[in-house]
């Protein structure tokens, strides 16, 4: 239903949930279900879902709200660095939306860092949010092969997928000079031919799939290092680890250029690429505390050219550069800080306009980009009477707004589930309400969201105050949004969800005991990815959108093998492109006690 300007949608889909105590592991669910860390941080991130299903709001009268959640344990001593490293509340952090009252939990619980394993909560960070069965799960991103790489010491080895054969590989020494002095993976290329030495495709069942290549972690430090964003293009799988881009043959892992080195650790990168394959990699100013997240180069993800660089300024004393958010819409590259944004070309690094401060008090908050749409979020009243959201289109090309539409106060548009269509998650915290809403082309809004479910995507923790495009497991077309459901007794379901009309047009179930989320759609079916368990590999499956049945087809199914190194992936990136499946790390563990895997693919 089209909503006037300045009224929120009615009911929404939200209910009840209480938080866990903050010192106890939450439910499992989601990319990743819990389970008790490891003495040194822990291995991944926990799951948020949003709550049990409520009755929906009859218009402007707020269902009556659930009883208050327990009141949480103390917090435990902080655990070693490592996995575990402290997150920032977000999104999901502010309980509920539009619609239906709901105690802080998933959707209402602050977002956790991608679909691993969960983690304890450093005392003041807040608790960790509910999700499905306590096993381990692997943690994951979406984004979009037959030799590999492994790089031991200062050895290459190039590795083939047999089927488990004893040959000893063929090692070839690296001419990077910097490699004995950084241990990360040489850009050399090896022609010796030889197998795995870890053999990861010995005892491969039939029906499996294959490890097709795989690539180590550089070494980082003891107390982890992020690894953000996977780009795959025609002929690489390009990864961010530490303070290094490396780039692997999408066909054979064998190294296309690089690696890329910088001198201080990466903070942040564009998820997005742009059309003709560049990306920008942002890395901190210096080692220090007073170091900021300043320094932007921009990458040629094709030829693994190091295009321009800038250094972005402080714009004011609460507007610094400590954390940036970087967004692509066509050309243009959005650089966030925390009250105002820059746009730059992208292919020259030529500075576009600043979006700033407008009006009374309004200051951009976050933004969102897509091929051809940019979307701001302004903050504005500073908490005043008048306090409230805005939402606007900006021209890429120009900045100039398209239009803007006042969100009703004590709603905060917190994440970005789709720029076109815009799908925009809300919360309220005095409410402890959530809801999700379509809006129109042109700002208004249109449908929202009235399926009684708890929904479970893998939203991110938010560098700056939000992170609008930080949400992983869930895809919408032009006219579906496709999420997956909680995870806490059974195996969870995708519903496909009218745009239209905001109500289920269908349910899939996972074909597994374990929950599976959609990374991409299109060509008439959805593609998704069910998490290993103990004892299986993970699979990829498809589901028809269109007509009368929406059973699961198997495209891949992951070996058992390889499912223990397929669940301790931490706030991973996947993909699935050309009927192989990529998985990479989005942060490194730091110790010395396995080498663990930067980036496998899989296909048959």
């Amino acid at each position: 239903m089209t909503q006037p300007p300045n009224q929120p949608p009615h009911g929404g889909f939200g209910a009840p949930q209480d938080q866990p105590p903050q010192d106890q592991p939450p439910p499992g669910g989601g990319f990743g279900a819990p389970q008790p860390p490891p003495a040194q941080g822990g291995f991944g991130a926990p799951t948020g879902t949003p709550g049990t299903p409520g009755t929906p709001a009859a218009p402007g009268v707020p269902p009556t709200p659930p009883p208050p959640a327990q009141p949480p344990a103390a917090p435990p001593q902080p655990p070693q660095p490592g996995y575990g490293y402290p997150q920032q509340p977000g999104p999901y952090g502010a309980p509920g939306a539009y619609g239906y009252p709901q105690q802080p939990g998933p959707y209402g619980a602050p977002p956790q860092p991608g679909f691993g394993r969960p983690q304890p909560p450093y005392p003041g960070m807040p608790g960790a949010a509910p999700g499905g069965k306590p096993k381990t799960r692997t943690a994951l991103i979406i984004g979009a092969a037959v030799a590999a790489l492994l790089v031991i010491g200062g050895t290459v080895y190039a590795v083939t997928s047999g089927g488990g054969g004893k040959k000893k590989p063929v090692a070839q020494q690296s001419d990077d000079p910097k490699h004995s002095a950084t241990g990360t993976p040489s850009a050399s290329s090896s022609t010796g031919a030889g197998d795995d030495p870890e053999d990861l495709n010995k005892g491969r069942k039939a029906g499996e799939a294959k490890v097709l290549w795989y690539q180590s972690a550089p070494d980082a430090p003891g107390a982890g290092a992020d690894a953000p964003g996977m780009w795959i293009t025609d002929k690489a799988a390009v990864k961010a680890a530490y303070k290094q881009v490396f780039a692997y043959g999408v066909g054979d892992g064998k190294p296309v250029w690089g690696p890329i080195s910088f001198p201080q650790k990466i903070c942040a990168v564009t998820r997005q690429k742009s059309a003709d394959d560049k990306a920008v990699v942002a890395y901190m100013s210096g080692a220090g505390d007073n170091a900021k997240c300043n320094q932007l180069q921009e990458i040629d993800l094709a030829t693994g050219q190091k295009g321009w660089t800038h250094e972005v300024a402080d714009a004011g004393l609460f507007d610094s550069a400590l954390n940036v958010e970087l967004t692509v819409s066509g050309k243009t590259l959005m650089v966030g800080r925390s009250e105002s944004g820059t746009a730059y070309d992208i292919d020259s690094g030529r500075k576009l306009y600043d979006k700033e401060k407008y009006g009374a008090d309004c200051f951009p908050a976050a933004f969102a980009g897509g091929t051809d749409r940019l979307i701001q979020v302004a903050s504005c009243g500073a908490g005043g009477s008048d306090a409230h959201d805005e939402i606007q289109e900006l021209d890429p090309a120009t900045g100039k707004v398209r239009w803007t539409q006042p969100v009703k106060k004590g709603w905060q548009v917190t994440r970005a589930f789709s720029v076109d269509p815009l799908v925009v998650y809300m919360t309220n915290s005095d409410k402890k309400a959530w809801n999700i809403s379509t809006l129109t082309k042109d700002g208004t809004f249109r449908s929202e969201v009235k399926v009684d479910e708890k929904f479970a995507p893998r939203c991110g923790w938010a560098v700056l105050e939000r992170d609008l495009q930080g949400c992983r497991g869930v895809a919408v077309d032009a006219d579906t949004l496709y999420l997956p459901t909680d995870t806490t007794s059974s195996a969870n379901e995708i519903v496909a969800i009218s745009l239209a009309d905001g109500k289920a047009r269908w349910r899939a179930k996972s074909p597994a005991d374990e929950p599976m989320y959609p990374m991409r759609v299109g060509g008439g079916k959805l593609v998704a990815y069910v998490q290993p368990s103990y004892d299986a590999g993970g699979q990829v499956v498809s589901i028809p959108v269109t007509g009368s049945s929406h059973k699961t087809t198997k495209l891949l199914q992951n070996p058992q093998g390889t499912a223990e190194i397929e669940n301790t992936f931490f706030d991973a990136d996947v993909d699935w492109a050309d009927g192989r499946f990529f998985i990479s790390a989005g942060r490194l563990n730091g110790t010395d006690q396995s080498k663990e895997k930067l980036i496998m693919a899989f296909g048959n």
